[in-house]
């Protein structure tokens, strides 16, 4: 499937191939705190599709809780988290918020479940309003 995306502000804009049947759901306590929610959804590139086609995003590099180095790419402007890499610049995970057809992808499955926060398996029973409320 292709894809665009960008940032809330618009100064970054990229495109991409992805498999819709590879959306994820991370529970992991990094996701938690780098979106400042409860969990992140993300989808990876397929390899060498990723493209940048506006701006310069900034890089913030840290050790995810698997071990591993993560590159985590934002927007300097706005601070929207747009997608990461392995430290050595492999794999890409787009932000699936940061995704145009967003609403065309559906989750798959989930991990690190054993972060995920109390309240968030189940939010089918909880009052439901078109706008705020």
């Amino acid at each position: 499937m292709h894809i665009t995306g960008g940032c809330h502000c618009g100064a970054i804009r990229y495109q991409a191939e992805i498999n819709p049947e590879r959306v994820t759901i991370c529970h992991c306590t990094d996701c938690q705190r780098l979106t400042g929610s409860a969990y992140r959804i993300t989808t990876p590139a397929r390899p060498g599709s990723f493209t940048l086609t506006s701006g310069a995003p900034k890089a913030y590099t840290k050790y995810g809780d698997s071990g591993g180095l993560s590159r985590q790419f934002f927007c300097p402007n706005c601070g929207s988290p747009l997608y990461r890499t392995d430290g050595e610049g492999g794999a890409i995970g787009i932000r699936v918020g940061s995704i145009d057809q967003r609403r065309e992808l559906t989750p798959q499955k989930q991990i690190w479940c054993r972060s995920a926060l109390a309240g968030v398996e189940n939010i089918e029973h909880l009052p439901r309003f078109e706008g705020e409320d």
